[in-house]
């Protein structure tokens, strides 16, 4: 509130100095005589005379124009409340006038009629222009409330929605591997307690790590390789794993988790769905802040690989276009092979 009155007492300011200046001329041409800096002092006093009929005018405007587009009122009235706004502002701006003239300018009045249909004019026109200024200011600045508004409550819905996608992830992620913890444990394996201390390892990663906006991509890959370590022990011999990382900056931020859904994916519609050997192939290429992801998995020729699922890469997907606009994204299903391939730019982080 307090910003407001500032921002309205600097813009009379502003306007009774632009006036004076505008008037200072003037002034000069009828008392020569008298001095710079008393001729324009003279000229913001005259102005000043005038702001108690042009403030409460604007406001009166502001509150018509406001009642007008908020549909309180019609056109009619809206008309017939403006005209007797201003036909009672002009009364009072040629009265004052007259006064101002006569003396503080010391001119006579008696040969002129003030408030002739040409004063009437006169003051119409200048009311209107202050008041038309005053107006499209606050239009203008009402705008760009409104507008920011609309993108802090769009922000809002994206978070919101980041939040929601977020909180996904997760459980799926734990629901898929605490799957594969079942199927090691009725097997009685030897393995199912190294599997349970890697699995509190990712989760624990996944409580304190995930909820920041970004993290290194060195932690992002690291993620990925105990991920792949712990799949690696439920699959044995039958899946071979080609996974090479090429990266110019270890520190590089990016956003957490953004890439594990994709090897969570291929582990579990390659070598998931499959009881032959299988293969997963990952590459991994960062240069100056450019991200190129490539992952292909082998999968039975009868398999039907669905794309898009309720959870998983569809929530990915919405991740990426949230967080990482211009991303490219490409994903090749064939008989024998199933391949995304992810290209980003994460330095364009959008900010969300």
């Amino acid at each position: 509130m307090q910003k407001r009155i500032l921002y309205h007492i600097a813009f009379w300011v502003a306007y009774v100095l632009f006036k004076s200046y505008l008037n200072f001329e003037s002034l000069q041409y009828n008392m020569p005589k008298e001095s710079v800096f008393y001729l324009f002092f003279l000229a913001v006093g005259i102005q000043s005379a005038y702001l108690p009929i042009k403030i409460p005018l604007v406001y009166a405007v502001f509150y018509i124009t406001a009642q007008f587009l908020s549909k309180k009122w019609n056109v009619l009235k809206t008309i017939f409340i403006l005209f007797l706004a201003f036909f009672l502002a002009i009364i009072a701006f040629l009265y004052i006038s007259g006064l101002l003239q006569q003396y503080v300018l010391k001119r006579s009045m008696e040969n002129e009629n003030y408030f002739s249909f040409a004063s009437f004019l006169y003051a119409f026109f200048l009311l209107s222009f202050t008041s038309g200024i005053a107006l499209t200011l606050k239009l203008i600045r009402q705008h760009i409330r409104t507008r920011e508004a609309e993108q802090e409550m769009s922000k809002k819905r994206l978070e919101a929605e980041l939040r929601f996608l977020k909180a996904q992830t997760n459980p799926h992620f734990l629901f898929n591997t605490l799957n594969n913890i079942y199927g090691l444990a009725r097997k009685k394996s030897d393995d199912t307690a190294e599997v349970v201390m890697k699995l509190s390892k990712l989760l624990r990663f996944m409580l304190y790590e995930t909820n920041k906006p970004s993290i290194s991509i060195e932690d992002e890959l690291k993620v990925m390789e105990d991920y792949i370590e712990l799949e690696k022990i439920r699959y044995n011999q039958r899946l071979k794993i080609d996974f090479s990382a090429t990266v110019d900056n270890q520190h590089e931020p990016i956003a957490p988790l953004i890439l594990l859904p994709f090897v969570e994916n291929a582990f579990k519609h390659g070598a998931g769905e499959s009881i032959n050997e299988s293969s997963i192939r990952i590459e991994i290429l960062l240069k100056q802040g450019n991200l190129y992801f490539s992952i292909e998995n082998s999968k039975s020729e009868d398999s039907q690989l669905v794309i898009t699922e309720k959870i998983g890469l569809s929530n990915v997907r919405r991740q990426l276009e949230l967080m990482y606009p211009d991303h490219r994204l490409s994903i090749e299903n064939l008989s024998s092979t199933f391949t995304i391939v992810l290209e980003l730019n994460l330095n364009n982080h959008a900010k969300i």
